[in-house]
C-alpha cells in the first residue's frame, strides 16, 4: 500500500515527535516508520496504526493511486517500449528496402 510520506513526516513533526516517539506511540515498530517516511510503503495495519494515532482520515494519508501509477516507472517503461516499437518498425523497413 502507497502512503503518503510527506503527510505522516508532517503530522509527526507537527506533535513534535521523533520517528522513535511515533513508532512507540503506534505500536509500530522504528523500521517501519522510517519505510512510510523514506519511500511510502506499509501495510494497510500500518495505515491503520497511523491514521488512529496521528488522528488522519485514511483517505488523506494513502497516496493518490494516479501518483503511483503514472510516476517515472510508467514513463520509463512507456519510452522503453516506444523505442523498441520504433526499432522493430525500422527494422523491418530497412529489411523490406534490401530486398
Amino acid at each position: 500500500m502507497i502512503i503518503n510520506a510527506p503527510t505522516v513526516k508532517d503530522a509527526r513533526i507537527a506533535r513534535g515527535w521523533t520517528q522513535q516517539q511515533l513508532a512507540d506511540v503506534s505500536g509500530l515498530s522504528l523500521r517501519t516508520v522510517q519505510r512510510v517516511e523514506n519511500q511510502g510503503q506499509g501495510s494497510l495495519e500500518t495505515c491503520n496504526a497511523l491514521c488512529s494515532v496521528l488522528e488522519i482520515e485514511r483517505q488523506r494519508l494513502l497516496a493518490p493511486a494516479t501518483a503511483t501509477a503514472r510516476g517515472p516507472r510508467y514513463r520509463l517503461a512507456l519510452i522503453i517500449c516506444s523505442a523498441v516499437l520504433t526499432g522493430f518498425v525500422g527494422g523491418v523497413a530497412a529489411t523490406l528496402v534490401l530486398l
